[in-house]
């Protein structure tokens, strides 16, 4: 689905990253949790980028951002008014468990999994990571739809100090949960996989890879998976960006 949608609402989550909200009725009905969307960001010669759905409330739908080029620089001085043109909803997204689940996110990573948070069925726990507290977003939304919230930073100037492994291990060994669900830099989702498995719970991981036609067609984003013993090079856009932990090559 591709149409203009206009900028409700923009604001600075934390030094570079924003939250930005569109008026998208078709796109707010149509979309899940871990789907993304796919924005043209600027006016001479655009390229669109994807940004994955932080939120959905309903006729708006959120997504969170950094600024990291032209594109997203772009976007972040938008006002409300400003029409944006958006394909989406894209991907496959969560598979939203019975049961009570575990959300683990690092850094922007953490911004899909509030809308998976909303979407959930049973008890929802999160466990956050950032580099430091002047890093971490999206808490008092976290705190508004979780039973529990842990925040970990690496620097230790709010919550635990260090990553998001020990507090992972500590609740996987005093809670039961149906799902863990993940998105954050890679070495992060190896670990929660790694975990999660140990502990035979099922884990779904959300993959942030650079992609340039957002559609499967360009395989710019394809990642190693496997299935059944067979290898395979799958698409993160198309395919993804959630997939079973089991199924991606680590």
């Amino acid at each position: 689905m591709r149409s203009i949608f206009t900028v409700t609402d923009i604001r600075p989550l934390a030094s570079g990253v924003f939250a930005i909200t569109f008026d998208a009725p078709e796109l707010a009905r149509a979309a899940t949790p871990g789907q993304f969307v796919h924005i043209k960001c600027g006016h001479s010669r655009p390229l669109r980028r994807p940004f994955g759905i932080c939120d959905v409330r309903g006729d708006m739908l959120t997504v969170a951002f950094e600024v990291r080029g032209d594109g997203t620089r772009w976007l972040a001085v938008s006002e409300p008014g400003r029409r944006v043109d958006i394909n989406g909803p894209l991907g496959h997204g969560f598979s939203n468990p019975d049961g009570d689940i575990l959300l683990v996110g690092g850094g922007l990573g953490a911004a899909p999994l509030l809308f998976a948070a909303r979407r959930a069925r049973g008890r929802v726990s999160a466990i956050l990571g950032f580099r430091s507290d002047a890093n971490a977003i999206l808490r008092e939304e976290f705190d508004s739809v979780c039973e529990d919230v842990f925040v970990a930073t690496e620097d230790g100037s709010s919550g635990l100090r260090g990553t998001v492994v020990p507090p992972l291990e500590e609740l996987m060994k005093t809670k039961r949960f149906s799902a863990v669900l993940a998105c954050g830099p890679r070495p992060m989702l190896r670990a929660v996989a790694d975990i999660s498995e140990s502990a035979g719970v099922k884990c779904e991981i959300s993959l942030e890879e650079r992609m340039g036609c957002g559609v499967g067609a360009c395989l710019v984003c394809v990642c190693e998976t496997q299935s059944d013993d067979v290898t395979k090079m799958s698409r993160v856009c198309r395919d993804g960006p959630v997939f079973d932990s089991r199924e991606v090559v680590r």
